[in-house]
C-alpha cells in the first residue's frame, strides 16, 4: 500500500523510519520532510494547510493511509476532510483535536468527569487573572490556551513573575494562541509521558517516556519543545499505569464520547506523578517530539497494522511488542533555541556518528542541498540510542553525538539524569 506522513520534524522522521519497515508498504511518502528522510521515503512538496492539495496529490498516487504527525494540521481539520473523502487516516477529527488545541477545553472535561489535575482558572483579561494570582500565590503555572508548539507554558515563581508573564500572554507573545489564559496550581512531583491509542471506545497502552522540556541542564530555562526524552519512563511502574488508565485515559475516552466527539487516534497524556498518584497537566493529540523517537526505536511490531486497526475501530484486534531495552534520544538545536537563531549552516560527519548499530540519528530542522545537511530549523538532530540500560543509553547516545561537527548547534549533556539517578540507587 501507498502511504503518506504529514508532517517535518523528528517525530516523523522516526515514524517514517518504523513505518518503512513494513511489508505492507508499496511507497512511502512524506509531505513535506526533511533532509534526512529521502533514504526512506519520497518527499513532497505539500501544504498540508491546503486541504485541496492533499486530497488532490492522494488521488494521484493512490494513498491508501494517512498518517498527520503535527497537532496543527489535526486541529485544523485535516482528518475530517481526508475521512470525508473516504481515505483512512491516522489521527483525530478537529472536534476531538480541541483536546490539544484549547488546554482550557481540555481542563474543564477533567472538571466534568473527575479526572485528577491541578486546580485552575481560565481567563481573558489581565486584571482578573491577576486577582486570581495574588490569592493563590506563588509558585504558579500560566499557560496560553491555544497552540504555541509545546513553548506557551510559563512556571512562574514569584507573584511579579506571574504577571509578566501574563501581560507578556496578552500582549501576543504566543500570537492567537494568548488570547484565553488557563492559570494552574503548580504540582509537585515527577513529570511523565504516558501514550495510548485509542479507536473512540478501545485502547492500547502504547508506552511511557519522560521528557526534557527546560533548554538547560538541570532542568533551568525556558521551556522548549523538548531537549531529549527517554523510554521506558522508570517512575511508571505497572501499578502507576494501572491507576493513570483507570482514573485519567478511561474517564477521558468515555467522556469525550459522551459528549458526541469520540477521540480516535494516540492520546499523549502529559502526567504529573505527585503524592496523590498520576494528575493530568495536559493531553496532546499526536506522538511526542522528543518522546516519540524514543518510542519507534523500542517497538518491534509493524506498526502499520497497528495504525490502522486504530483508524478503523478494531484496536482491541491488535497487541504491540516492545523491546526490553532503553531508548534515550539527544536533541541538537540551533545555537540561540528556543530564541532566535541563525539558519543554513552545515553538519558534517552524521554517517560517521549514525555507523553504530545501535545508534539513529532523526533529522528535524534539516534540509539537504546537493551531499550537503544544512540546518534550518530550532531543533535540529534527534540522537537516539537503544541499549541495555539508561546509563549505556545515555553513554552510547553522547558518543555518537560528539562525532557529529555542527559548531553552530548545542544540546543538553543530562539527557536521562533523573533515571540514572534511579538506576544508581538500584
Amino acid at each position: 500500500m501507498n502511504i503518506l506522513i504529514i508532517g517535518s520534524g523528528g517525530r516523523e522522521h522516526s515514524l517514517a523510519w518504523k513505518v518503512a519497515q513494513s511489508p505492507l508498504i508499496d511507497t512511502l511518502y512524506v509531505a513535506p520532510g526533511n533532509g534526512g528522510m529521502g533514504d526512506i521515503a519520497k518527499c513532497v512538496d505539500i501544504n498540508s494547510s491546503n486541504h485541496d492539495e492533499v486530497v488532490l496529490f492522494c488521488r494521484e498516487k493512490n494513498i491508501e493511509f494517512v498518517l498527520i504527525g503535527p497537532e496543527t494540521p489535526l486541529v485544523e481539520g485535516l482528518s475530517d476532510r481526508l475521512i470525508g473523502e473516504e481515505i483512512q487516516t491516522f489521527g483525530p477529527n478537529a472536534a476531538a483535536a480541541i483536546l490539544e488545541g484549547s488546554k482550557g477545553f481540555t481542563k474543564d472535561l477533567c472538571a466534568k468527569y473527575n479526572i485528577p489535575t491541578a486546580a485552575y482558572g481560565r481567563f481573558k483579561d489581565a486584571p482578573s487573572a491577576k486577582k486570581f494570582i495574588r490569592i493563590k500565590g506563588a509558585p504558579i503555572v500560566i499557560k496560553a490556551d491555544g497552540l504555541a508548539a509545546g513553548k506557551g507554558v510559563i512556571i512562574a515563581e514569584t507573584i511579579q513573575e506571574a504577571f509578566e508573564a501574563v501581560d507578556d500572554i496578552f500582549n501576543g507573545q504566543f500570537g492567537a494562541a494568548g488570547t484565553e489564559l488557563v492559570i494552574e496550581e503548580f504540582l509537585i512531583g515527577e513529570e511523565v509521558s504516558f501514550f495510548v491509542l485509542t479507536d473512540g471506545k478501545n485502547i492500547l497502552p502504547f508506552g511511557t517516556a519522560q521528557d526534557h522540556k527546560r533548554v538547560g541542564e538541570g532542568d533551568i530555562g525556558p521551556n522548549t519543545g523538548g531537549m531529549g526524552a527517554y523510554s521506558p519512563a522508570l517512575v511508571m511502574d505497572a501499578a502507576m499505569q494501572k491507576r493513570t488508565i483507570n482514573e485519567i485515559i478511561l474517564p477521558t475516552v468515555k467522556g469525550m464520547a459522551a459528549e458526541g466527539t469520540p477521540f480516535k487516534g494516540v492520546l499523549f497524556a502529559g502526567l504529573m506523578i505527585t503524592d496523590k498518584g498520576p494528575e493530568l497537566i495536559e493531553y496532546n493529540v499526536r506522538f511526542g517530539d522528543p518522546e516519540c523517537q524514543c518510542l519507534m526505536a523500542r517497538l518491534e511490531s509493524d506498526i502499520v497494522p497497528i495504525l490502522i486497526a486504530c483508524a478503523n475501530g478494531t484496536i482491541n484486534q491488535v497487541e504491540a511488542k516492545w523491546s526490553d531495552k532503553v531508548s534515550l534520544n539527544v536533541v541538537m538545536a540551533a545555537n540561540g533555541y528556543p530564541g532566535p537563531y541563525k539558519k543554513n549552516s552545515k553538519i558534517i560527519n552524521l554517517e560517521q556518528a549514525g555507523s553504530a548499530n545501535n545508534i539513529m540519528i532523526f533529522h528535524a530542522g534539516t534540509k539537504k542541498i546537493g551531499h550537503n545537511i544544512l540546518a534550518t530549523g530550532g531543533r535540529v538532530l534527534n540522537i537516539t540510542s537503544l541499549s541495555n540500560t539508561v546509563t549505556e543509553a545515555k553513554n552510547d547516545a553522547y558518543t555518537a553525538l560528539n562525532q557529529i561537527n555542527w559548531p553552530e548547534g548545542f544540546y543538553r549533556k543530562d539527557i536521562g539524569w533523573r533515571a540514572v539517578e534511579h538506576e544508581n540507587k538500584e
